[in-house]
């Protein structure tokens, strides 16, 4: 009994610092979002950069994609916010067939794909309903690339 309370006192307050870290994380990184050069140049970065960094580049472009979606759906911008959001999704299948070549940074990747998930999901909850099929449709696609980078992680 004593081996449990001692454990239970050991780790409640880690577990509580943990669960209250996403949404300080959350609210922190995404204050500053690119304009719209600063964007171009990303995609672009990405686009020509070596196969190793692609995935990287390809998944902080999705994050930061996300995030102007989000601040758009916010400002009713919506029409803006789905067109936004089929990049998400085209860049989404980028890192998807890039995950077959020798990526670095690929633990990088999988945190900030866990973050941009998170964050997407986030958006959801605060979408009205007719909104909410774009936003069910890109998440599917980033959990799946989630998923496939989270296991590029476990083999290495």
């Amino acid at each position: 009994m004593k081996l449990n309370l001692r454990t239970a006192v050991l780790v409640l307050p880690l577990s509580c610092t943990l669960s209250l870290y996403p949404a300080a994380f959350a609210s922190s990184i995404d204050d500053n979002l690119p304009d719209a050069q600063a964007l171009a140049q990303l995609e672009l970065r990405a686009q020509q950069a070596g196969p190793r960094d692609q995935c990287f580049l390809y998944t902080e472009l999705v994050h930061t994609m996300t995030e102007i979606a989000g601040k758009q759906m916010i400002n009713g911008d919506i029409d803006q916010a789905s067109a936004t959001l089929k990049k998400v999704n085209h860049y989404a299948q980028l890192i998807h067939m890039d995950l077959a070549s020798n990526s670095k940074r690929i633990k990088n990747a999988e945190m900030l794909m866990h973050h941009t998930t998170y964050r997407l999901t986030e958006f959801l909850h605060k979408a009205s309903s007719e909104d909410q099929d774009t936003l069910k449709l890109t998440l599917k696609q980033l959990d799946k690339v989630h998923e496939e980078l989270l296991a590029e992680v476990l083999k290495h």
